[in-house]
């Protein structure tokens, strides 16, 4: 992260549209999992994206999901990473799913972004009430248990997935 650089935690917006594709094609390009997962939405009609994820945070026909609320880390008007908050937690959640999910767009990571998206993220956890939070990330993914850990997290009892696939589990008390 370039020290000039000026961080924001934006709600998801029509200004932002054209800094939201790029970060979108970017991500679809590399091939990697889309993280979190509400940015595997099809921005086609953007409009009807943003409506989609301002009725989540409502719990406005949210299909059986908890409410959840979608930020976008911007840094001087680039959408450079995202997150994506659970207001409560399911059994699933509990297992393999957490309270935050987060990612930074490839061509920015490794600049200090996901620490700052994820402290960001824990303040607005606040906010909503969720005191106590959940973060899960495979055991394989280094970069997302540091960050983690950095931002306070301490290590919960690990989750195995039915594929095999080992998910760290975290706590955050804020």
């Amino acid at each position: 992260m370039l020290l000039n650089d000026q961080l924001v935690l934006s709600n998801p917006s029509i200004e932002l549209k054209d800094s939201y594709l790029s970060f979108y094609q970017e991500w679809k390009q590399s091939g990697e999992d889309m993280v979190p997962w509400v940015i595997e939405k099809d921005p086609e009609n953007f409009e009807d994206m943003i409506t989609w994820l301002n009725h989540n945070k409502q719990r406005i026909n949210t299909n059986g999901f908890v409410a959840n609320s979608t930020y976008w880390l911007v840094a001087n008007q680039m959408v450079v990473g995202a997150v994506n908050i659970r207001h409560e937690l399911t059994d699933k959640l509990f297992h393999s799913g957490g309270h935050i999910g987060y990612g930074i767009r490839p061509s920015e990571r490794r600049k200090g972004y996901a620490k700052e998206l994820l402290r960001l993220a824990l303040l607005e956890s606040k906010r909503l009430g969720i005191l106590k939070v959940l973060l899960v990330c495979d055991e394989i993914n280094e970069a997302s248990k540091k960050t983690i850990i950095k931002n306070g997290g301490l290590r919960d009892k690990d989750f195995i997935e039915e594929d095999g696939n080992i998910l760290n589990r975290f706590w955050i008390e804020i």
